[in-house]
């Protein structure tokens, strides 16, 4: 996988799982191809500007459903970008930390000015089953990246390598008060099956489940559509695998079938709730057939 990756800016396209789109309009992975891909690219559907610009859109569309906050708040990160887009601030340190900021404080506003019925479910567990997307791809990328040489395991390279893996989902200083030393095996286990650090798999998982049965009414424990069915049997595996079970079976393996669930689950919730009465109709006859 080493050769697949190449050098040290490829891998931020493989971690977005953006890596077919990239190369169809870049030659090279390059520092400033990379950066302008993932940050200001219009032909990116992912990228900050396209996600920040739809989101704004969306909010215009639903200004009745959330809070004047959230809309003031979502205005001013737009203004953000797109003030970072005219200035040419591409690969900016400081523009990457306000983006950050931005995003946590406005999930903050969401979560404190928005009543939490039907609408906030909705985004909460659209927001939960993304950040569990990326958060597999991100330790499946950088596990592979981040594997050593065997002369350089248990070294001060090691070491930093591995915090860099927890630092690129915002688990470093949590993962220490827990864990304590950096051990690869713990690392894993800490961002895939902890059920407290808002990040890991585990956690997004189960949030979106709780969310979906908010919106629904279906008791926990039961199911009354596919999304449901098909969420709350990953949720359930989930609690009963351990870090041991995963390894031996394979990191990347384990990943790749749950990232293939969460968009089963992702296309399930779409006909529940978004699909036509002609669409639900033809996907039961197909069903039937």
């Amino acid at each position: 996988m080493g050769d697949q990756f190449g050098d040290q800016w490829a891998p931020l396209i493989y971690t977005t799982g953006d890596h077919e789109g990239f190369f169809k309009h870049y030659k090279e992975a390059t520092r400033e191809n990379v950066l302008r891909f993932l940050a200001f690219d219009k032909e990116n559907p992912n990228s900050i500007l396209t996600c920040v610009s739809n989101a704004r859109e969306n909010a215009r569309t639903a200004r009745e459903t959330i809070s004047s906050d959230m809309w003031e708040e979502l205005n001013r990160f737009y203004l953000l970008v797109r003030e970072a887009v005219n200035s040419g601030a591409t690969g900016d340190y400081e523009f990457f930390a306000q983006v950050k900021r931005a995003s946590n404080l406005l999930i903050g506003t969401t979560d404190t000015t928005m009543s939490h019925g039907e609408a906030w479910n909705f985004v909460r567990m659209g927001r939960l089953l993304e950040r569990a997307d990326k958060t597999t791809r991100i330790v499946d990328v950088k596990y592979y990246i981040l594997l050593p040489d065997v002369s350089d395991v248990g070294t001060t390279l090691d070491v930093v390598q591995w915090s860099a893996l927890l630092r690129s989902n915002s688990a470093l200083e949590m993962y220490r008060r827990q864990h304590g030393r950096i051990q690869p095996n713990k690392v894993i286990d800490f961002l895939l099956l902890d059920r407290c650090f808002p990040r890991s798999f585990r956690y997004c998982i189960g949030g979106a489940e709780e969310s979906l049965h908010a919106i629904t009414g279906t008791p926990e424990g039961t199911f009354g559509n596919r999304a449901e069915q098909q969420l709350g049997r990953l949720r359930a595996e989930l609690d009963f695998t351990s870090i041991e079970d995963i390894i031996q079976t394979g990191l990347h393996e384990f990943i790749d079938d749950v990232q293939g669930r969460l968009n089963s689950t992702g296309d399930a919730i779409h006909k529940t709730f978004c699909a036509s009465d002609a669409d639900k109709q033809r996907q039961t006859q197909e069903q039937l057939q």
